[in-house]
This record gives structure tokens, sequence and C-alpha cells, in this order.
């Protein structure tokens, strides 16, 4: 699979999960996307949350994308992405009516937006369950 496509599935998809370790204890769970292309990564979550304070502790993470039989593996590290025309442009997108409140109650603060870098990519499908696959480099 081109990297090209890999983003597609991912944009395509909207929805991952997160794999994060807290200790010696790995924590998984679903997030929604923001948007991947070769910039990295993007969602966003609260500074209130578990996930929040796992990053934080190490930012090394990896996230799972599956759609139609395909499955794709990315990991990286995660940064803080403090640009505000993002957080503009998240708040007001439609796939993000759920952040209103937040944005109106004045704690929009509180949502931490995230952007995987340096990221490496695997695909995997029933197809190739017997080959060894490569980690792909599909972002700086």
């Amino acid at each position: 699979m081109k990297k090209e496509e890999m983003f597609d599935l991912m944009n395509s998809t909207m929805v991952m999960h997160l794999a994060t370790v807290e200790g010696d204890q790995p924590h998984v769970r679903g997030m929604l996307l923001f948007r991947a292309n070769e910039s990295g990564i993007v969602f966003h979550t609260g500074d209130f949350k578990d996930v929040f304070s796992q990053i934080e502790a190490n930012p090394k993470a990896e996230v799972c994308f599956s759609k139609n039989g395909v499955q794709l593996r990315v990991k990286g590290t995660l940064v803080r992405d403090e640009d505000p025309e993002l957080r503009k442009e998240i708040f007001a997108h439609p796939s993000r009516k759920f952040l209103k409140e937040w944005e109106k109650s004045g704690t929009q603060f509180n949502l931490i937006v995230y952007r995987m870098v340096h990221c490496e990519a695997k695909v995997w499908t029933m197809d190739k369950n017997f080959e060894k696959s490569e980690w792909v480099k599909i972002t700086e």
C-alpha cells in the first residue's frame, strides 16, 4: 500500500484505536481522528483524561485503523499542536459539534490537540497474513 493510500484509509475511517502505556500497563481506546497527512496524525483529547496523563508521561504511541479487511498500524511520537488556527478549525468542523459546549463555557482550553510525528506504518491483510511486513516511514 502506498503512503497516499494509507492516508486515504485513515481519513476515510476517522476512528482509530490509540495505544499508550502507563507504567508497564498498556491502555487502548477508540479515538476520533481529526486528519492525517504528511505533517502527521491529528486528534484531540481533554486535559482531565487519563489518556492525557499517559501521553504527557510517555509520548510514544501507536494507532490502529481498520477498514474492509485492512489493518493499518502507525507508530510515532505525540507532540502538542498549539496552532490557534488548527484549534479554530477543530471547533468549527461539522464533525465536532460536541465541542460547542466547551467553547461556549470558556473551557475550550481543556482541549489538547496532538499531532503524531515521525510516523512509521505497517499494513496487514488476511491475504498476507503469513508474510513478513516492514514498517514504512510516512511522515517526518
